[in-house]
């Protein structure tokens, strides 16, 4: 009991460790959501000089681990004097903007082939209906296919949300303080190992479930516009 009255000293560390959790996971989904339709697009199209580079985009970042990704932007562009002495060292220096940017690289690559197989699954007669009724190709992809294929890849990108959440663990690997981050300085200081990483667990299955609950109440709302 003694222990954990002790460890209510360190909830002040430990929120702040949320909101730097928070910060890179939203920041990293709404960049990586972003190019994710970008890529998405990309993999869709004709021309194999769009369609190349994003299918080996997707194939690196999915084929390597998240860490190595983050130890490879995090220490490696520091090893390119190139990539000092330009405007990317400005953003590159920084431990947060590292993890931020891999944290949405990867998700990039997995959401894009979320939304691939959302888009391949509509039925052709949706784009047949629009085509009949005037629309261009490229309309009714933004239109009525886009919207369409998203709201199926709704329960799917809530796991990918979710992955993304307990990936910025690996954040702590860069100095990083996050919520993995402040538990191993708490331990250091109090050698509570079991206790501390209860907490730290405690904390994110609070985050999950409050993921959980908006994707729930996202489809619940969507279902009823339908």
């Amino acid at each position: 009991m003694n222990t954990w009255l002790s460890l209510l000293s360190y909830w002040p560390q430990w929120l702040s460790g949320v909101y730097l959790t928070l910060q890179l996971l939203i920041i990293s989904l709404i960049i990586g959501f972003t190019l994710a339709l970008l890529i998405m697009a990309c993999r869709l199209s004709p021309r194999w000089y769009l369609k190349a580079p994003a299918e080996t985009f997707v194939f690196i970042f999915r084929g390597t681990p998240l860490l190595v990704q983050i130890f490879i932007i995090y220490y490696g562009s520091g090893q390119f004097n190139w990539i000092k002495d330009s405007f990317l060292w400005d953003v590159l220096n920084s431990a947060n903007n590292c993890a931020i940017i891999a944290l949405a690289l990867n998700t990039a690559a997995y959401a894009s082939e979320l939304f691939k197989g959302a888009v391949l699954a509509i039925p052709k007669g949706q784009l047949e209906s629009c085509l009949a009724l005037g629309m261009s190709q490229r309309l009714a992809f933004v239109r009525i296919i886009l919207p369409c294929a998203l709201r199926q890849a709704i329960p799917a990108y809530s796991n990918e949300v979710i992955m993304i959440l307990k990936s910025t663990t690996l954040a702590s690997t860069i100095t990083l303080l996050d919520i993995m981050g402040m538990t191993q300085q708490v331990i250091a200081n109090t050698y509570e190992t079991i206790p501390c990483l209860v907490i730290a667990g405690v904390l994110y299955l609070v985050l999950n479930a409050i993921i959980v609950g908006i994707f729930r109440a996202l489809e619940q709302r969507l279902r009823v516009r339908v």
